[in-house]
């Protein structure tokens, strides 16, 4: 029998790849993508989850995991419910913070800035990319909501499968859509040995992305 470890004992020595000054791109958008491609060529599984930390409206951080759905100069997307948890507390308050923790990879992007809504067209066009159980799941489930079982929203599906039954292009319920994170700062970290990390922020200002190393 596998003599088994205690998990809060075990300790993992990281790697030697550094980031040195100058190893990074300039605008670390661009930087962030070469990093999401390497993630995905090495397996990572879903490279593009991320989790988001937001301010419920009584001042209580919250998380949870969301995955990534598109990159642009302006941020970085991802698409919800309005009325769930995270929606409720983006609109009360749009600071946000997102990490995406490729472990295997001994590295994780930290991202802070401010969410904004998508404009209906962005929303309404990547809803019509999801599968066609997801859109009608969309329209049963009031995310975040108490439910008193799983019998009980397989029931809400139902209905909807009968409110939509021989639509297969189903529409984009209103409140559904995208938040878009606008970013303040971007941090690159890279595990090393002896727990001393390398950890790059870039500082948005206002004439563009300025780089500073963090202590780790």
């Amino acid at each position: 029998m596998t003599e088994s470890v205690d998990p809060l004992a075990r300790h993992t020595d990281y790697g030697e790849i550094a980031l040195e000054e100058g190893s990074l791109l300039p605008d670390p958008i661009a930087q962030f993508r070469v990093w999401l491609q390497e993630a995905d060529e090495q397996g990572i599984y879903e490279p593009n989850a991320m989790v988001v930390s937001t301010i419920d409206p009584d001042g209580s951080p919250t998380i949870r995991t969301v995955l990534l759905r598109g990159v642009s100069d302006e941020g970085f997307a991802f698409y919800t419910d309005y009325t769930s948890q995270k929606g409720v507390a983006l609109e009360q308050n749009p600071a946000v913070a997102a990490v995406f923790p490729w472990y295997s990879l001994h590295r994780q992007v930290k991202i802070r800035g401010v969410a904004e809504k998508v404009s209906v067209e962005d929303s309404d066009a990547y809803f019509s990319t999801r599968p066609r159980d997801s859109r009608v799941g969309a329209w049963a489930s009031d995310q975040s909501q108490p439910i008193s079982s799983r019998a009980a929203l397989e029931d809400k599906v139902e209905q909807m499968e009968q409110k939509f039954a021989g639509v297969d292009d189903v529409p984009r319920p209103e409140k559904w859509g995208g938040f878009l994170i606008r970013p303040r700062s971007i941090e690159f970290w890279a595990g090393r040995r002896s727990r001393l990390h390398d950890r790059v922020r870039f500082v948005r200002g206002e004439h563009g992305w300025k780089p500073e190393r963090l202590q780790p």
